[in-house]
């Protein structure tokens, strides 16, 4: 029987923090909440049912998860029949410390049952009692879950779960696990369902995607990344392939043959680089040096000319030298990035950094932190400006350009990732999901403008569902989309983590 409140469907809201999997994650808890007979809230404020799904990246992601959880109280005491759950990293890692400091709340779940969420607020309802149960390793793989999906034309799908690496800063790992890979088949049957429901963009998830295979072993294991790429292009109305995030020591030629020979991957690569300096690299338990990361580099650009490549970079990891900061400043001038996602360091319990030798002062860190932005943000600016004058082909994208109502602009992505705001001029009846084409006028640190009017406009089922207001598996939403891969734009001084277990992580102790 569905859940109700005097007869009426009991609404809900989920509140994401982190990473694309956590944004994966939170479409399966919906989507498992209305296959129960729950309804999304049109005012999340109202909502019956409040869902926390957390990281566990950022320094201060307790504190928020409690000053949130906090404001919450009130409701709670006034409508005893709200109900609100924690999951995600952050539920892993504390566990009945949730319910301890914040004893209002009534369910708490882990990684890896996402799928109980449904099951523990009717036990939770029934028994009157706070529900906690949080599963050791995986039990059902998120990706076979039902999704209410968040955008008409772009969908995210994972292709594995966990990471196998021990990387000294991270604390992922030991939160969703080792490394779980879904067959081939299945992740092939979920693009291409999407694209039959119109969808013109894939993202492929993973905290490490292409180690993709290494559960396989032998033959079909080899090389399985590069093939699942491939076997993307053979996907009937799929336009746009991206993924995130690959692990330089796993990156291979194959995958990079891959990018450049299949037309829908998108010229667009994320590859974080973490540090310049070897000596941290080390400390960082990397696997890679500066000097092989910048060869894969130059092999993409020599096959993929035009890619756009980002990156993340963390600033003051214990031990770092003036010195070794250099070094990173000088790989970044080398790499020309299109964007870098910079953050300071800060300490997570847990992991092996936190009790090393050589923590910064904050001055320290933020001093370099400055520099290492405004060298990346000349870089970016100059990467920008040499796009002007190019003829781009758009996917119009909803909630992305905040100033549009002011401009009178639209606002999409180009095939490799930057984002554009564009004049429609006297094209009318541009919707979201629709293709577009432009000429870019101006190049700016973190996005391009094209003022001269559209070119070209294609019209798409993907524009058509989001006209209609449906989604893939009929999910009818408001929220505002971006396309999948980090937004090419302005970092914050301490960004929220946008995307917290490496997918890429916007903070420091997430990346991969």
């Amino acid at each position: 029987m569905a859940p109700t409140l005097a007869g009426v469907s009991r609404s809900y809201t989920v509140r994401t923090y982190g990473c694309q999997m956590n944004v994966h994650d939170s479409e399966r808890m919906a989507g498992l909440l209305e296959g129960a007979g729950y309804a999304r809230a049109e005012d999340p404020d109202t909502a019956d049912v409040v869902v926390f799904n957390t990281c566990a990246v950022r320094e201060n992601a307790d504190n928020k998860l409690y000053g949130n959880l906090g404001h919450l109280r009130p409701r709670k005491v006034a409508n005893p029949d709200m109900q609100i759950a924690v999951g995600g990293c952050l539920a892993q890692k504390d566990r009945e410390t949730i319910t301890r400091r914040a004893p209002w709340v009534d369910v708490v779940f882990g990684t890896h049952n996402v799928h109980a969420l449904p099951t523990l607020l009717d036990r939770a309802r029934h028994n009157e009692a706070a529900q906690v149960e949080i599963a050791e390793s995986l039990e059902v793989f998120p990706s076979t879950l039902p999704a209410r999906r968040e955008s008409a034309y772009a969908g995210w799908v994972s292709i594995s779960v966990g990471c196998n690496n021990t990387c000294t800063f991270c604390i992922v790992p030991s939160l969703r696990g080792k490394e779980r890979d879904r067959r081939p088949g299945d992740v092939l049957a979920e693009v291409s369902a999407l694209a039959a429901d119109g969808v013109l963009e894939v993202t492929l998830l993973g905290q490490n995607v292409n180690a993709y295979g290494s559960e396989f072993g032998g033959e079909a294991g080899r090389g399985a990344f590069a093939k699942l790429l491939r076997s993307c292009g053979d996907v009937e109305g799929l336009e746009r392939v991206r993924f995130t995030s690959p692990h330089p020591r796993d990156f291979t030629s194959d995958v990079i043959a891959a990018m450049a020979q299949t037309p829908n991957v998108c010229p667009q690569l994320h590859m974080p680089l973490q540090s310049g300096s070897d000596d941290v690299l080390r400390r960082m338990r990397r696997s890679y040096r500066s000097s092989r990361f910048l060869r894969i580099l130059a092999e993409v650009r020599e096959s993929i000319p035009h890619a756009a490549i980002s990156t993340d970079i963390i600033v003051g990891f214990p031990g770092e030298t003036e010195r070794d900061f250099a070094d990173t400043l000088d790989v970044v001038r080398e790499a020309r990035f299109a964007q870098a996602f910079t953050f300071q360091y800060s300490t997570r319990p847990g992991t092996p950094a936190a009790e090393m030798d050589g923590q910064l002062p904050k001055e320290v860190v933020q001093e370099r932190y400055e520099r290492l932005v405004a060298l990346q943000e000349e870089i970016s600016w100059q990467e920008n400006r040499a796009q002007e004058g190019r003829e781009v082909e758009l996917l119009v994208s909803s909630g992305e350009g905040r100033k549009d109502g002011a401009t009178r602009r639209l606002t999409g992505r180009a095939r490799d990732g930057r984002l554009v705001h564009f004049a429609p001029g006297t094209t009318t009846g541009i919707r979201p999901g629709d293709v577009v084409t432009v000429v870019i006028d101006r190049g700016a640190p973190h996005h391009l403008v094209a003022d001269g009017g559209v070119l070209t406009h294609r019209r798409t089922r993907a524009g058509d569902a989001a006209e209609a207001g449906t989604r893939p598996a009929g999910a009818p939403t408001t929220a505002p989309t971006t396309l999948g891969l980090p937004v090419f734009g302005r970092p914050a001084d301490e960004p929220e983590p946008a995307t917290g277990c490496g997918v890429p992580a916007t903070t420091s102790g997430g990346s991969r």
